[in-house]
């Protein structure tokens, strides 16, 4: 899967999720596709899903938390 589908999918589940689940929702799918977007920055997954900027800071705690996450055991691809 390329960058643009990521981004894709990361809209429409959030445009799906429930309005007191969309933060909740936003993480998970950071968590989900850290691994494919390990190479883009923070602005550019922001530019990429539509995201103000501010949520930068928290793609890049997501995609750091993952590796810890990983090592934990946690399978990324059932998420």
């Amino acid at each position: 899967m390329n960058e643009n589908e990521i981004y894709e999918r990361i809209k429409q589940v959030l445009a799906d999720a429930p309005r007191n689940q969309y933060t909740a929702e936003l993480h998970l799918q950071m968590i989900k596709y850290a691994d494919e977007l390990k190479n883009i920055t923070a602005k550019e997954f922001c530019e990429g899903v539509g995201l103000r900027s501010s949520f930068g800071t928290e793609f890049s705690k997501m995609r750091n938390l993952t590796q810890r996450l990983k090592a934990a055991g946690l399978k990324t691809e059932l998420i």
